[in-house]
C-alpha cells in the first residue's frame, strides 16, 4: 500500500502490499460514547454448539461500536423466556434492551433458533417484546444466521439497515524467506471470518470491486506478466477476462445497473479513464488528455463519475457527468485528495487525504465542501471503500509495523482494526447487501 501512496503520480492505482492470513480479528479502538446497552443472554441450548448464535450476535453488536453489550462474562442470570427475566436485574445492570432466545436441535443437522428482542423501558411484559423471528436452518448456517438477526436487532433499534451479513473482498500476499511471493484475492464475512480465496497468482492482483448484485468481482491481474481486469463469478469460482490492452488497465469500478465498468487505459499514452459495456465490450472513452486520470467511481444515480487527476498540479478529486461536458474540481483542502467513492446518499465521497504528511481516511461534504478526518493517529491509510448502508468505511493502514484492514465510522465516532493473524492485508471492497 506504501507504494500507491508514493508512487500516485506514475499511476495511482499500482499499489502492491504484502499480507498472509486466514482469519481477521476485529479489534474496537474506539467507540460512541454513551452507546446504547443491550443484554446478550447465552441461548438456551439443546445443540451441540450451544453459544455460536449468542456469542456472534453479541461481538456483532459490541463491534459495531453503537452498543455498550452485555453478554455472558457479565452476566450472572441466564433466562431464555420472558417470564423469566427479572426487570429489576436488567435495571440495575443498565441494559436498556435484552436478547434472549434458544436453539434446538432438531436432528440431521437441522436446528430451530429462536430469539426475542426486549424493551426494558416499557411497562408490561407483553409490551416489552419488540422483536420475535423463529428459524429452521442446518448447522452450517447458524453463523450466517446470528449475523442476521444482528441486522435486525441493529435495525430495529437504530433506524438503519445492519451490514452483518455483508462480505469484504481484498488482497492478500505471502512472502517467504526463499520461497516465489503468492498473491491471492480472498472473500470474507465481514467480521473476517470464513475466508475463501477466489484466486491464487504468483504475480500481482488488486482493485478488487464488487458487482452491485454482489455475484462478481472484477479485479486487475498480472498473472500473464501484464495488467488485465478480469470478471470472477464468487459462487461458481468461473471468471472471464474483460481487459487486456497494451500498458494499463485499470482500477475496474461498476456502473450501479451493473452493466458497464469505468476503468483506466493508458492506450492513448497516458492513463485515461473509459466506460465499457459489459456484454458488448464497447469502449467509451472519458478523458481525453496528458494528464493522469485514474481511479474512477460511479455515482449512485449513474449519471457521473468521480476520478482522481493530477490536472491542478497534485491529485485531486473531480466529477465528470457521462452526457459530457469539463471535469469540476471537487477537493480543495489540501494538496493531496484521492481514491474517492460516493455514499450511496451521493451527498458525500470517502478519500484518501494527507494530513501534515500523512494518509488518512476523509469524508467530503459536496453541498459545503468541508472535508472531515475520521481516522485517528494511526499510520498511512488508503483503499476507502464504504459500508452498503453508509455507516463505516473500509480501509487498509498500518498499526504496530504491518498493513491491517480498518473501519471507521462515517462521523469517525467508531473505530475497529481487523488485525490479520499471519501477516498484512490491503486493498478491501466491501460488498453490496447480498440479499
Amino acid at each position: 500500500m506504501r507504494k500507491l501512496i508514493t508512487a500516485l503520480l506514475c499511476f495511482f492505482t499500482m499499489s502492491i502490499s504484502c499480507s498472509a492470513f486466514a482469519v481477521l480479528t476485529m479489534e474496537l479502538t474506539r467507540g460512541v460514547a454513551g452507546a446504547i446497552p443491550i443484554a446478550v443472554v447465552p441461548f438456551a441450548a439443546t445443540a451441540t454448539p450451544p453459544q455460536e448464535v449468542a456469542t456472534v450476535l453479541a461481538s456483532d453488536l459490541q463491534n459495531s461500536g453503537r452498543f455498550n453489550v452485555y453478554d455472558k462474562q457479565k452476566l450472572t442470570v441466564f433466562p431464555s423466556e420472558i417470564s423469566n427475566v427479572s426487570s429489576d436485574y436488567f435495571h440495575r445492570l443498565g441494559a436498556d434492551h435484552v436478547v434472549i432466545g434458544k436453539v434446538e436441535e432438531l436432528g440431521n443437522d437441522r436446528y430451530q433458533v429462536t430469539f426475542q428482542l426486549l424493551d426494558m423501558l416499557r411497562g408490561k411484559d407483553v409490551d416489552k417484546v419488540v422483536l420475535k423471528k423463529q428459524y429452521t436452518v442446518l448447522g452450517r448456517e447458524l453463523r450466517p444466521l446470528a449475523h442476521h438477526i444482528s441486522d435486525l436487532i441493529y435495525e430495529k433499534i437504530t433506524g438503519t439497515r445492519g451490514v452483518f451479513s455483508t462480505k469484504i473482498a481484498y488482497v492478500v500476499v505471502q512472502r517467504r524467506p526463499n520461497a516465489p511471493t503468492q498473491y491471492s484475492l480472498e472473500v470474507s464475512d465481514q467480521d473476517g471470518y470464513n475466508p475463501r480465496t477466489l484466486l491464487n497468482s504468483p504475480e500481482p492482483i488488486m482493485s478488487p470491486s464488487w458487482s452491485p448484485d454482489g455475484k462478481q468481482i472484477a479485479y486487475v491481474s498480472f498473472e500473464r506478466k501484464w495488467a488485465g481486469i478480469y470478471l470472477h463469478d464468487v459462487a461458481r469460482g468461473t471468471r472471464s477476462l474483460l481487459s487486456e490492452f497494451p500498458g494499463i488497465n485499470g482500477a475496474p469500478a461498476w456502473s450501479p445497473d451493473g452493466k458497464k465498468l469505468a476503468l483506466v487505459l493508458s492506450r492513448s499514452g497516458t492513463p485515461n479513464i473509459y466506460v465499457m459495456d459489459i456484454a458488448s465490450r464497447q469502449l467509451k472513452q472519458l478523458t481525453n488528455d496528458f494528464y493522469i486520470n485514474t481511479e474512477p467511481g460511479f455515482s449512485p444515480d449513474g449519471t457521473s463519475l468521480v476520478f482522481t487527476s493530477n490536472r491542478s498540479g497534485g491529485p485531486q478529486i473531480y466529477q465528470l457527468k457521462l452526457a459530457g461536458g469539463t471535469a469540476a474540481r471537487l477537493s480543495y483542502d489540501g494538496p493531496y485528495n484521492a481514491r474517492s467513492a460516493f455514499t450511496r446518499d451521493g451527498g458525500h465521497v470517502a478519500m484518501i487525504h494527507r494530513v501534515n504528511g500523512v494518509y488518512k481516511i476523509a469524508i467530503l461534504d459536496l453541498d459545503s465542501g468541508v472535508t472531515r478526518v475520521l481516522t485517528g493517529s494511526m499510520g498511512d491509510s488508503a483503499s476507502p471503500s464504504i459500508a452498503p448502508n453508509d455507516s463505516m468505511v473500509l480501509y487498509d493502514t498500518v498499526s504496530g509495523g504491518r498493513n491491517v484492514l480498518g473501519m471507521v465510522s462515517s462521523d469517525g465516532r467508531v473505530q475497529l482494526l481487523l488485525p490479520a493473524r499471519n501477516g498484512d492485508a490491503q486493498d478491501p471492497a466491501w460488498s453490496p447487501y447480498l440479499s
